[in-house]
């Protein structure tokens, strides 16, 4: 199978991701071989190919947000059929005893195992998965739509929660990346207020056809408090510029895998009156099948920009410098 590998990570300029030619892999017990039609790319994807997560494994085929077909079955598995088509996420594989799994917060699982990250991913024509961990999509979303609500759907759908937005409040969220276009569109059909703080022109622009009611720089004052934040861009400092425009007794939420430093805080100006800072995990499977019904039910519109596989290096210089309007998507065989 043809595959985007990463064998050494390195600056995304640098191209580190190299077409290879490999062997099929197998499906296991409990496992499906999927045909992958489309795969997402995602800023965890540049954070790993450029090594900002600790990598366990190496060689590596990133990718989380995978759309295709079951082609094959391993032992046990019941619920999947060859043929039937389905959604690969994120969250790979967790143990299931441990009292976050029993808890029904999987998302925290230690023993978690992540697709893209310790488990080879969808830049590539075929990927393996455990059956209970692939998501039947709405049969409404063409496999291209389908593939950004697996990452960037999924987790701006945890951030909105964990922000605390109520139906009707004001929400801001900081850069206006894959989820943040998907997570506006889940606030406005609640009757959210959404402002949108983002420095990408076309970013802005975008912000506007989805409906949010301001958009401006991150340091621009807001006309009014929020109720709720998310900050979605990698940059931690943005923290302090979130808190600041957060009303008293708001919460602010991070929803990135990863962040650069957050600059010393003042506790009067910045945390005082209960506001709450609280970071967002990785995802669990109710979050995702919730999402999936919901866009479903709005429906949610992914704006997509398609690239053939081998151009998997361009599409995440394009995504670093801030140039994808919505998502971006791999597409095989194209």
């Amino acid at each position: 199978m043809k595959a985007m590998l990463l064998e050494f990570p390195g600056p995304v300029l640098e191209n580190p991701l190299h077409l290879a030619d490999l062997p099929a892999p197998a499906a296991g017990p409990g496992q499906v071989l999927v045909r992958v039609n489309y795969c997402g790319v995602c800023h965890t994807d540049l954070h790993t190919v450029e090594g900002e997560l600790p990598l366990e494994r190496l060689p590596l085929i990133p990718g989380h947000q995978v759309v295709g077909r079951v082609v094959d079955r391993g032992p046990g598995v019941q619920r999947l059929q060859t043929g039937d088509r389905g959604g690969l996420a994120w969250l790979h594989h967790t143990c299931g005893a441990c009292r976050f799994c029993l808890g029904g917060r999987e998302n925290l699982c230690e023993q978690a195992q992540f697709t893209g990250l310790h488990q080879d991913g969808g830049y590539a024509e075929l990927a393996v998965a455990y059956a209970d961990f692939v998501y039947p999509l709405p049969e409404g979303f063409p496999d291209a739509a389908a593939a950004p609500l697996l990452c960037a759907g999924i987790i701006g759908y945890r951030a909105l929660r964990l922000s605390d937005i109520q139906p009707g409040g004001r929400l801001g969220l900081f850069g206006f990346v894959a989820s943040a276009h998907i997570a506006i569109q889940v606030a406005r059909y609640w009757g959210c207020e959404v402002l949108v703080f983002t420095r990408s022109p076309g970013h802005r622009e975008l912000a506007r056809q989805l409906g949010a009611s301001w958009v401006g720089l991150a340091q621009d004052a807001p006309p009014g408090k929020l109720d709720s934040a998310i900050i979605f861009a990698p940059a931690g400092n943005l923290v302090p510029q979130a808190l600041k425009h957060l009303d008293r007794g708001g919460t602010l939420a991070l929803a990135g895998i990863y962040m650069t430093p957050i600059p010393k805080l003042d506790y009067d100006q910045d945390l005082y009156y209960e506001k709450t800072v609280r970071s967002v995990t990785a995802s669990t499977r109710q979050d995702g099948r919730e999402l999936l019904d919901l866009a479903a039910r709005i429906p949610i519109h992914p704006k997509v920009q398609l690239f053939p596989l081998e151009e998997a290096n361009r599409a995440l210089q394009l995504l670093k410098a801030g140039q994808i309007d919505g998502a971006g998507v791999l597409a095989m065989g194209k």
